[in-house]
């Protein structure tokens, strides 16, 4: 029999027990007996992590070469879930050449915090960013046929404990900000496994959450795959399979095997449970059995790919005076040590050993037809970090104001060292080590016309920001990233990145602030909603560059918008794009939405969709996108359910959060939505009912002296007293002209019974 044809059924207990969890670090247990094989998940995301010798999560054994795309935090500058597909193909192929059945990504948990060690790992600030970008990654690995692991769900925010640290999350931003991104990939690009997150939330393990595992994430999304745990995240493996978690990794040695077994044995897991959960193991197995073998690896054509990629990943943030781009003949400085060692990836389960790397001193004088002198400025460590106290730290600062004092324009390479930000813990600050802001400053007085390009993965500060003409953010971009960021200088590429998270002015400005990284087992996200540009926008606050930056060689013009319902209840938008630019570009528009009196807490403006277009020199294009009706609703906690609050919604077009080149408004239709009642509900929600509320008007009106024939209602600032007042609190009071019976018979007839 192929294993298709066998089921979980035909096993024994201890042979299901077996099937889930590892046989190794990397792989699932085979059942000789039955003819189910073993099969390889491996790192990812954004390449292949294979491991050679013995397996580890942190990066430290060697792995297989491998093409070293940008990671998730420059990818998402590029806005273009195409291109962030083809990347994900492009991994998937190397899986597929490797034998490998699963890769474990993307990751597209939410940068809550820019001191989130693993923020290099991640999209965006926003869940509408983060969950397209996430479903292109899958769809990409998966059309190989391999698998893709969405990771880490959920909340999974923060390295300072994450192996216990409770998230204490409420209703509408766990639904609306933390799990909104993982729905519309598990509904739209359905991956094979999801991963689950180490950390617990609202004090539960995410491995034992039947809330998250089964009733949100197969109940209400329809997910038919595997949920494997992260490794080392289980606590309670009996525990963790009865709320829906299906493969333990890494091995446990049998010791939970037995555990899973005696449970069964004693009447404390349903044999049920266990038999579903070794079914989808099989089914995994029997799925990744079906992909065809792979072409050879083209290793210059994923190269080209990677450096493509990092290109499409560089934001301009500032270009005063047209100092960008180079000329060719220009007399350049090139100075600061990420120049000639780049740092491209972040450390942990994602590191990566490149099929080759390029540097950008290399790739610029490679490019240039000038002279080009380059200084080091300051110096590394072996782990990465600023040397401050090397004994040649003046003769390095000394010879790059040389450098630069000679040259016609110095192009000064900062960034965050490697030892300062990788999987596992988190940062301290925001800041630029203090030896680089002091060579930038040198640099300047020697030579105004200066070029900062930027290399990390979490954001920083920017203080620099009103002194330097030009600042070029190129993030971590991966093993091209050298000729990439060569490209963009010299105007090969016309740059076309945006901002998927603000970058602010300080840390204390960020939302988590004082509720990051928690204390004692527990982090509150107070921000509530207020992630990213949702809380500086709402609180007008000042910002280095806003959500959706980013300036190009080119100029676009937008035409006004306009929006239509269709009959799906979707709303269309529309507008022109033209390039007035003398240069071939590229513009990411983004749709912003508004409900302006809206009843309840919104951010001012919220993505609700964007698209990358591609414009030559006046091109006029027109643009069209779609925001699902879905993607208008909140989460009611009152009915626990999504709603689409109607009124007059104001769509707005622009260039960032805060570059708004156009709005139009549109009018919605409103979900049907009834709140039951209670004795508890307040005058106010039995004011709003459109049965009873006459009723009550008239009652109030009675109570407070008003004609009881007219119905008159009670001043303003009395009607604002009493609408928070409890309905079964009334009856007693003097003047109140109903009974607590005649009060629940109201009720009654609000929640639509005869109340006799």
């Amino acid at each position: 029999m192929t294993p298709r044809s066998r089921t979980a059924s035909d096993l024994t207990v201890h042979e299901q027990a077996s099937l889930t969890s590892g046989a190794d670090f990397w792989s699932t247990k085979a059942v000789q007996r039955v003819g189910v094989p073993s099969i390889t998940l491996t790192d990812g995301p954004h390449g292949l992590r294979k491991q050679t010798g013995a397996g580890d999560h942190l990066g430290l054994a060697s792995s297989v070469p491998a093409t070293c795309f940008p990671p998730a935090a420059g990818l998402a500058s590029s806005f273009d879930a195409d291109l962030v597909q083809r990347v994900g193909a492009a991994i998937g192929r190397e899986a597929a050449i490797e034998d490998v059945a699963v890769v474990l990504g993307p990751g597209i948990n939410i940068k809550r915090s820019p001191l989130c060690g693993r923020n290099f790992e991640y999209y965006s600030e926003d869940p509408v960013v983060a969950g397209v970008l996430g479903a292109a990654a899958v769809r990409g690995i998966q059309s190989q046929g391999v698998g893709a692991s969405l990771k880490h769900f959920a909340a999974n925010n923060q390295e300072t404990d994450r192996l216990r640290v409770s998230a204490d999350v409420d209703p509408r931003p766990m639904r609306e900000i933390y799990l909104r991104g993982f729905e519309r990939v598990v509904t739209q690009a359905l991956p094979w496994t999801v991963m689950c997150a180490y950390n617990r939330i609202n004090g539960v393990y995410a491995s034992e959450d039947p809330w998250l595992l089964t009733q949100v994430l197969r109940e209400e999304w329809g997910f038919d795959g595997l949920v494997v745990s992260d490794w080392g995240a289980v606590e309670d493996r009996v525990a963790a399979l009865a709320a829906g978690l299906d493969l333990e990794m890494p091995a446990s040695g049998g010791r939970t095997d037995a555990q899973l077994v005696e449970a069964v044995e004693a009447g404390r897991l349903a044999e049920g449970s266990l038999e579903t959960a070794a079914q989808r193991v099989m089914d995994l197995v029997a799925r990744a059995g079906e992909r065809p073998a792979p072409a050879p690896l083209d290793v210059d054509a994923h190269h080209a790919l990677a450096r493509e990629a990092a290109g499409r990943s560089i934001v301009l943030l500032k270009n005063d005076g047209g100092l960008l781009p180079l000329r060719r003949d220009a007399r350049l400085a090139v100075i600061g040590a990420f120049a000639a060692a780049p740092r491209y990836q972040g450390a942990g389960s994602s590191l990566i050993n490149p099929t080759r790397l390029d540097s950008a001193l290399e790739e610029i004088r490679a490019l240039s037809e000038g002279v080009v002198v380059a200084a080091v400025g300051f110096a590394l460590d072996g782990g990465g970090a600023d040397a401050a106290d090397h004994p040649d730290a003046g003769v390095l600062v000394a010879e790059a104001v040389a450098a630069a004092r000679d040259a016609e324009t110095a192009v000064v390479f900062l960034g965050l060292p490697a030892a300062e930000e990788s999987e596992g813990f988190d940062r301290e600050h925001i800041d630029l080590p203090a030896e680089q802001l002091a060579l930038l400053d040198a640099v300047l007085e020697a030579n105004p016309r200066t070029v900062v390009v930027l290399s990390h993965g979490g954001v920083v500060a920017l203080p620099f920001r009103d002194r330097v003409p030009a600042i070029v953010e190129a993030w971590l971009l991966g093993q091209a990233g050298g000729g990439a960021t060569a490209d963009v200088l010299f105007g090969e590429v016309n740059p076309s990145g945006k901002l998927a998270e603000t970058i602010p002015l300080r840390l204390t400005d960020t939302p988590a602030y004082g509720n990051f990284p928690g204390e004692s087992g527990h982090v509150r996200y107070g921000e509530g909603l207020f992630v990213g540009y949702r809380w500086y926008d709402a609180r007008q606050m000042d910002i280095a560059y806003p959500f959706g930056h980013g300036l190009s060689y080119t100029a676009f013009d937008y035409g006004s918008p306009t929006a239509s319902v269709t009959a799906s209840g979707d709303l269309r938008v529309a507008l022109t794009v033209t390039n007035t630019g003398a240069r071939a570009g590229r513009e990411v528009v983004q749709v912003y939405t508004s409900l302006p009196g809206s009843t309840i807490v919104r951010p001012p403006r919220e993505l609700k969709a964007f698209t990358s277009v591609a414009l030559e020199p006046g091109e006029t294009r027109e643009v069209e996108l779609v925001i699902a009706r879905a993607d208008l609703a909140y989460w009611n906690v009152q009915v626990d359910r999504w709603i689409v609050e109607g009124g007059d919604y104001v769509v707005a077009v622009g260039a960032s959060s805060r570059d708004v080149r156009g709005t139009v408004t549109v009018p919605v239709a409103a979900d049907e939505v009834r709140t039951p009642l209670t004795m508890s509900s307040s005058v106010g929600e039995l004011l709003g009912h459109p049965v009873v509320g006459p009723l009550v008007q008239k009652a109030m009106g009675m109570m407070l002296g008003g004609s009881a024939g007219g119905g008159l209602m009670p001043d303003e600032a009395m009607q604002k007293m009493m609408a928070s007042f409890p309905i079964g609190r009334l009856a007693g009071f003097p003047g109140v002209p109903v009974s607590y019976g005649q009060l629940e018979k109201l009720v009654a007839l609000a929640n639509g019974l005869s109340g006799r």
